[in-house]
């Protein structure tokens, strides 16, 4: 049904599309599918167990709208984010693009926000019905990067089950400058000295570029070593692989997501996993929308996965179809434990 409506969804501008989407999940436009007990699938992430090992990035719902509604549709657990110590309202429209043609989205939506202080009161009155990470950042004019991020962790270590700290969005000036070795010390010794001082033990992952160097990929593992990291969510948008796109969409300034991205993801999980040895987890994002998609990531690497454009292109049953798919892959293959096969292919 969805192929049906998706040309006239795609006559609407992205932007709006999505908007609309979030208002047809709040008021359950978009009913949940029953979901089928699958033993295989069960996984534990955080120390909590999950049904599947399928989440939503952080990135489709900004402002902690939804998420019950999507676990309601089938996802293991829900990232919502990027939030913001102050609202915001991002980078100027239009900032977001659809190259239909590729399967991806060009997005510089520059973390506009509601603010930490609106999100938590959201969450606080909508209590998650399964594993609720929420993903924060900094404000785009603040004075003090690092002090932003922990304003997140002190409004949401007591309402989320992980936080992720993004530092790899392409979309605010100069973040990324947080992988360079020293900026990247700061930033997580500042959070685990902050952390102390709250006493709470909530998980901690960070999300990195895709576009990073092996240099910068070996310094950045070591780190995240030393500092005992749990988890890296690899990865975010790219600013690289745009020449041999058809949209004439391409060209965007702003981060690349969705198919494009998919082996440029799994490339770099593959180098994280021959470093990080299964001692950190990984989250593997990046061109995911069918069983074939997460079965490869998991080779590579990844413990978890996460989805979000594949979704705008599959329609919003997209974890049930993945399961489907997954469940015959493994059934093909004489697979009864999931993680025997993750990294199986670095």
């Amino acid at each position: 049904m969805y192929s049906k409506l998706r040309s006239l969804i795609f006559k609407l501008e992205p932007e709006l599309a999505h908007n609309l989407t979030i208002k047809a999940l709040k008021l359950n436009y978009i009913p949940p599918l029953k979901q089928e007990n699958n033993e295989l699938l069960k996984t534990n992430i955080f120390e909590k167990n999950i049904r599947n090992p399928i989440g939503m990035a952080a990135g489709f719902d900004k402002d902690a709208e939804v998420y019950n509604s999507l676990f309601k549709l089938g996802y293991g657990f829900v990232e919502v984010g990027t939030v913001t110590p102050i609202k915001q309202n991002g980078n100027p429209k239009p900032r977001i693009f659809r190259l239909e043609e590729d399967n991806a989205l060009i997005n510089r939506l520059g973390f506009n926000s509601s603010g930490a202080e609106k999100v938590s009161s959201r969450i606080k009155n909508n209590p998650p019905i399964s594993l609720l990470g929420i993903n924060i950042g900094p404000n785009k004019d603040t004075s003090n990067r690092i002090n932003d991020y922990l304003i997140g962790l002190r409004t949401f270590h007591n309402l989320a089950d992980y936080l992720t700290i993004n530092i790899s969005s392409p979309n605010t000036e100069n973040l990324r400058s947080f992988h360079n070795k020293q900026e990247l010390e700061n930033l997580i010794s500042a959070i685990n000295k902050e952390k102390k001082i709250l006493k709470t033990n909530i998980p901690i992952a960070i999300k990195i570029s895709p576009d990073i160097s092996d240099k910068q990929i070996h310094e950045t593992a070591e780190i995240f070593l030393n500092y005992k990291i749990p988890a890296i969510i690899i990865s975010n948008t790219t600013e690289d692989n745009r020449d041999n796109l058809i949209n004439s969409n391409k060209y965007q300034k702003g981060g690349l997501s969705g198919k494009p991205l998919e082996q440029k993801s799994n490339l770099l999980i593959t180098k994280f996993y021959k470093i990080l040895q299964g001692n950190i987890k990984i989250i593997g994002v990046g061109g995911v929308d069918s069983g074939k998609s997460v079965y490869e990531k998991l080779l590579c690497g990844a413990n978890f996965i996460q989805l979000y454009t594949g979704m705008i292109y599959v329609g919003p049953y997209i974890v049930n179809s993945i399961i489907k798919e997954l469940n015959s892959i493994l059934k093909k293959e004489g697979i009864s434990n999931l993680s025997s096969i993750i990294g199986s292919k670095s």
